[in-house]
């Protein structure tokens, strides 16, 4: 069977796709009575969609917490690596089609579009202290553990004789 039978690159699914990266504030319009929204908005499907097909790998070191994250074909310009809320992490990025006039794709595999990620962090993160390398298409952010609090030592009280 022929890839476009499974709707890789067909005109429906392009038109599918543009639909899904349409702004919100585009999506708004007549059938939408008193500014109510009727279902969730395309940039919440979206970010649904890219949080859904993005992999990633959480390990828990005894210094620090390490996320793992595919991001094939990405460069570190194109990536974000933000907190937000002041617990949860956000990585995302975005891969477009290269666009070559003379070039026609006769079959389309990899993946293209919005790649992000969130992840709330435990109470013994260390906001202050996060780093991100990408290598060969993996980003790995390192979020360092705060120290263990020091146990409390016992007050001494001294007696006095009267």
């Amino acid at each position: 069977m022929e890839g476009r039978m499974f709707g890789l690159e067909t005109p429906l699914m392009t038109a599918l796709q543009h639909l899904l990266d349409v702004p919100d504030s585009e999506s708004g319009g007549a059938g939408n009575a008193g500014g109510e929204r009727q279902g969730p908005t395309r940039a919440y499907v979206r970010d649904a969609r890219a949080m859904a097909a993005t992999p990633a790998d959480v390990k828990e070191l005894p210094g620090a917490y390490a996320f793992v994250v595919d991001m094939p074909g990405l460069g570190s310009g194109d990536i974000k690596v933000q907190v937000e809320d002041e617990r949860v992490l956000v990585i995302s990025g975005e891969r477009r089609r290269e666009e070559k006039e003379d070039a026609r794709y006769l079959r389309m595999e990899r993946r293209m579009g919005k790649l992000m990620r969130k992840f709330v962090l435990p109470e013994n993160a260390d906001m202050e202290k996060i780093s991100a390398v990408c290598r060969d298409g993996v980003l790995t952010v390192t979020v360092e553990k705060l120290p263990p609090p020091e146990p409390k030592k016992p007050k001494t009280i001294q007696v006095q004789v009267a």
